[in-house]
This record gives C-alpha cells, structure tokens and sequence, in this order.
C-alpha cells in the first residue's frame, strides 16, 4: 500500500498547511459568514463526486490536480476548528487519531478474516449518522450531537480496515496496468476521507474549546 500512503500522506500535509496557514494569518477568522465560506465548504464534495463519477474521462495527472485542490479547500476549511477548539486538544486529537488509523489500516491489511460484511453494516450506518446529523440541525440537541460524534467515530474505524482491505486486493489486480495511477489516487482518497472523518468527530468530544 506504499502507493496509497505515499498520496494520502502528501494530500494530508498540504490541508494541514494550508489550514495553519489560514488560521495564522487571520484568513480563517475572516472567511467566517462570507461567501467564501460556503464555497469551501461545498466545493469539496463537488470535487469528490467529480473524481468518483468521471475516472473513466479524466487522466491521472487531472485526477491529482483535482485530489490537490480538494486537500487546499479541506485545509480552508479545516482551519476554523482552531477558533473554536485550543491547538493543544487539535494535535493531540490529531496524534490520537493518526495512531488509531494506523493500527486500523494495518488490522485491514494483514487480517485474513473478510471485513466486506463489516464495511457494508458500517456503510449503511454513515447513511445513518447523515440523516441523524440532518435531523440534529432542527433539534439542536446536544446528547444527539453526542450520540453521532460517537457513532462517527466507530463507524469511519471500520471503513478504515475494510477500505485498506478492499485497496489491498483492487491493487493486486490492477498493478502493471494503466489503471493503476487512478486506482492509486481514488484509494488515496478514501482513506484521506475516513482519515478526515475520524479526526473531526473525535475532535468533537474530546477538543477543548478555545
């Protein structure tokens, strides 16, 4: 998996970067209830369903331009987590939640036990969680919040065995081949995503607010 890793870790230092960048210069402070935020803050998705429905029209090389926009926009927008949690509690958070994927995506990759039934349970409750945190902007309710931050955490845990198990065994089948570039980039993405998702809703719990 030293293909994946190797995009994965480049895409996650740049977002880490460019969000203490942001937020140093005062960028991340600013942005708040313009309209810039609401185009970093939906542009990724845009991206991500532009990499995963065009792989077949775009190259390589457009694919990794788009995975590098997709980590600077995530990195805009991961730069308010510092206005409202304190440096300390996002690096430790950070760490803690770096560890953990680690150990999971190593789980994912030696474990002869087949975690496809696991990654279906786990993707039909981040349907779940979706529809929760949807219904949580009307309630405002805090133990819900709660709940899904939880539930969040469990659940982009076992994406992370089960996605590196499924990249594990696509990569087999397409290295040598010209298909490999892209399956690269795309499995990078995904893990970047479950990375991203874990660290955000464990933050949500254990961050210190600034």
């Amino acid at each position: 998996l030293s293909g994946y890793g190797e995009v994965f870790y480049q895409n996650v230092l740049l977002s880490g970067v460019v969000a203490l960048m942001m937020f140093t210069s005062g960028t991340a402070l600013a942005m708040v209830g313009s309209p810039l935020m609401w185009l970093v803050v939906l542009s990724p998705l845009a991206i991500v369903m532009a990499m995963s429905f065009g792989q077949n029209r775009f190259s390589t090389g457009t694919l990794q331009l788009m995975f590098w926009a997709f980590a600077v926009l995530m990195g805009m927008s991961l730069s308010t987590l510092f206005l409202r949690y304190t440096g300390s509690s996002i690096a430790t958070t950070f760490f803690a939640t770096a560890g953990a994927f680690a150990g999971l995506s190593l789980y994912g990759y030696t474990t002869k036990r087949n975690l496809s039934a696991m990654g279906s349970f786990m993707t039909m409750g981040l349907i779940g969680i979706i529809i929760a945190m949807l219904l949580n902007l009307w309630l405002q309710s805090g133990a819900l919040a709660l709940a899904i931050s939880v539930l969040g955490v469990v659940i982009f845990a076992g994406l992370t065995a089960w996605d590196t198990q499924r990249l594990r065994d696509t990569y087999y089948h397409v290295a040598g081949t010209d298909m490999m570039g892209k399956v690269i980039i795309l499995g990078a993405l995904t893990l970047y995503l479950d990375f991203i998702n874990m660290f955000q809703f464990l933050l949500s719990f254990l961050g210190s607010r600034d």
